[in-house]
C-alpha cells in the first residue's frame, strides 16, 4: 500500500525497504528492531527520527534507544488513557525514550508535563496539514473518484474503518456496519485489508454500503472534502474531516484529537448502533471552525531545531 503514497506525495524512494510487511504485533514488531539495526548503524546519523504511534514507531524508538542515538518523536504526548489500543503503548513507549518531543497541540504538551516530562518539549504544527495543503489542489483537478464510484458532492457519507478494537471485535463490526447500512444515501467504504478480512459476508447485507478497495491519498483527499460527513475510527482522518470541514462520527470511545470534538465537529459514538444512525442523520455543526493543530513550529522548524541541537 505504501508505493502510492509516495508516488502521489512526489516523495523519493526510500534508500533502505525493510520488507517487513503484516503480522501480529510481536512479530512485525521484532522484524523491524532486527531490520533496522544495520541500516541505523551504518548510516550512523546524529538524530533519528519518529512519527506517530505505529509499531514502526516503536521498532525505531527501542532500536534507538539501545544504539545510544538520540531520538526525536513527531506527534508526541497525545493519550486516549487507554492501554488495550497498540498505539497508546507505541506512543508512551517512544516520549519515554525519546530526547525531542514535538507536540500538535497544547493538550498533548499538557500531558506530557503531567508524567513529569516538560524537557526537550515542543509545541509544533501538526505535519499534516502541511502535506494536506500541498496535494489538495491536485486532488481536485486530478482525481476522478466521485465519477467513478457514481457518487454526488454533499451527498454521500465516507467511512474508514482500520483500528483493531473494531475490527478484531465482531459485535462492534456487527454494530457499526448495521448503523452505515440503516440510511438511504451511498456510504462508500475503503477497506483495509484488515477490515476487508474481518468483515466477510456481512457487506452482502449492507444494503447503500459501496465498499472499494484501499485508495490513494489524493482519491482519499477528494472523497473527504466531498463527503457529506465522514465516519471514522483513524485520528488522522479525524483531523482531515476537521480540516476539510466535513462533519465527523468518531466510532471510538476515546480520541486523541479532543479539541476536534471540543469544537463541535466531531462525536464519539464507541460502536452504539443507535448512537451512530442518529449521529449519521443529525450532526449538524456550529458555523465557526476555529483553526487547530497549525501553531508552532512546521516541518522545516522542526528540521531546524534538530540541526541547532546536533
Amino acid at each position: 500500500m505504501s508505493d502510492i503514497f509516495f508516488r502521489e506525495l512526489n516523495l523519493p524512494s526510500p534508500d533502505v525497504h525493510l520488507g517487513v510487511g503484516s503480522g501480529p504485533h510481536g512479530a512485525q514488531t521484532g522484524a523491524m528492531l532486527a531490520a533496522l539495526e544495520r541500516p541505523i548503524l551504518e548510516s550512523a546519523p546524529d538524530w533519528v527520527v519518529v512519527y506517530g504511534d505505529t509499531n514502526s514507531t516503536l521498532a525505531g524508538a527501542l532500536v534507538t534507544a539501545k544504539l545510544n542515538i538520540r531520538l526525536a518523536h513527531v506527534e508526541a504526548g497525545l493519550r486516549s488513557f487507554n492501554r488495550s489500543m497498540p498505539e497508546e503503548i507505541n506512543r508512551l513507549v517512544a516520549d519515554r525514550l525519546g530526547d525531542v518531543l514535538f507536540c500538535p497541540s497544547d493538550t498533548a504538551v499538557r500531558n506530557l508535563a503531567a508524567e513529569g516530562r516538560t524537557a526537550g518539549v515542543h509545541r509544533a504544527a501538526d505535519t499534516m496539514i502541511e502535506a494536506l495543503d500541498e496535494a489538495r489542489p491536485r486532488a481536485d483537478a486530478t482525481s476522478t473518484v466521485l465519477a467513478r464510484l457514481g457518487v454526488v458532492e454533499k451527498k454521500f457519507v465516507l467511512a474508514t474503518i482500520h483500528r483493531a478494537e473494531n475490527t478484531d471485535n465482531p459485535q462492534r463490526l456487527d454494530a457499526i456496519v448495521s448503523a452505515l447500512s440503516r440510511g438511504t444515501e451511498p456510504v462508500v467504504l475503503p477497506l483495509h485489508p484488515r477490515t476487508r478480512a474481518a468483515l466477510g459476508d456481512r457487506l452482502k447485507r449492507s444494503g447503500c454500503v459501496k465498499a472499494l478497495d484501499a485508495v490513494g491519498y489524493l482519491d482519499m483527499l477528494k472523497l473527504e472534502s466531498a463527503a457529506r460527513l465522514i465516519v471514522t475510527d483513524s485520528g488522522g482522518v479525524q483531523k482531515e474531516a476537521y480540516w476539510l470541514g466535513a462533519p465527523c462520527v468518531t466510532v471510538r470511545d476515546e480520541t486523541e484529537w479532543i479539541e476536534t470534538v471540543d469544537a463541535g465537529w466531531n462525536v464519539l459514538t464507541g460502536a452504539q448502533p443507535e448512537a451512530i444512525a442518529a449521529a449519521i442523520a443529525n450532526l449538524t455543526p456550529p458555523s465557526a471552525r476555529p483553526p487547530l493543530y497549525g501553531d508552532g513550529l512546521n516541518a522545516d522548524g522542526i528540521v531546524r531545531c534538530l540541526e541547532d541541537a546536533a
